[in-house]
């Protein structure tokens, strides 16, 4: 028997859209730019200021002969000339080594701390689930990103008692974030599509700033713009369309 494609997908309702500031938070350098630049370059054209948060430097990382200690500081300046690209000027890096990222104490301080200097309005961020079917994408380090910045989300951030050195050492107030993206999460908890078609073109050139990880795909626009149409056509958008997806909750 054929097995029937899926029904179509909607775009979830209730999305906001008063949204000034976003804060991304990432496992590595190039995370966002393969699950959200195209959203990102809409935002920021949009108006919206996003600041990213990557919690390593990605020095495990890297398909060349490029030292050890050479490929942090190069990686971080991938990611910012990547930034730029979309629109971001602001990149910050927590610096947590790569590969060894656990949803820790520290790392949900860490965050809190750059959710109360920033006071996003939405939080895009990583899936702490295992996603079966496409495994690289819950790199341990991606699943620890996405966990600790779900806490740091709720409740530390906005939690005046969490983390108190944050206030009594640093004037740090307390933020209540109203929105949570999550990308990378199973197929089952996708609910909601962004239409990329018009900034795809800057996701690709956000990626092949990332040399030491993109320079030996030569099929990455066609992977990727294989996917972002798949997207599209789950949602029913119309015509030869691109888009990401993501899990977005509502945070009362």
């Amino acid at each position: 028997m054929t097995t029937p494609p899926p029904e179509p997908l909607r775009p979830r309702a209730g999305v906001r859209t008063d949204v000034e500031r976003a804060l991304v938070v990432t496992a590595h350098p190039d995370d966002v730019d393969f699950g959200a630049a195209g959203t990102v370059a809409a935002w920021t054209a949009a108006g919206i200021e996003v600041t990213y948060c990557i919690c390593t430097s990605g020095d495990a990382g890297g398909y060349d002969n490029t030292p050890r200690a050479a490929m942090g500081p190069l990686r971080e300046a991938e990611q910012r000339a990547a930034a730029a690209a979309v629109g971001v000027r602001d990149v910050r890096f927590l610096r947590y080594p790569d590969g060894r990222l656990t949803p820790s104490i520290e790392l949900r301080r860490d965050i809190s701390r750059e959710i109360r200097r920033v006071r996003p309005h939405r939080v895009l961020t990583q899936s702490p689930e295992i996603y079966w079917s496409r495994l690289g994408v819950s790199h341990p380090d991606h699943r620890a990103a996405g966990e600790a910045a779900l806490a740091a989300v709720y409740p530390d951030a906005r939690n005046p008692f969490a983390h108190p050195e944050l206030l009594t050492d640093e004037g740090l107030e307390a933020w209540t974030v109203g929105e949570l993206w999550v990308m990378g999460a199973p197929d089952e908890r996708i609910d909601h599509a962004v239409d990329v078609t018009d900034t795809f073109d800057r996701k690709i050139a956000a990626l092949r700033e990332h040399r030491s990880q993109t320079s030996h795909m030569d099929d990455l626009e066609s992977r990727l713009r294989g996917m972002t149409r798949r997207w599209a056509q789950r949602f029913d958008f119309p015509g030869n369309r691109l888009a990401e997806a993501f899990q977005v909750i509502t945070i009362g």
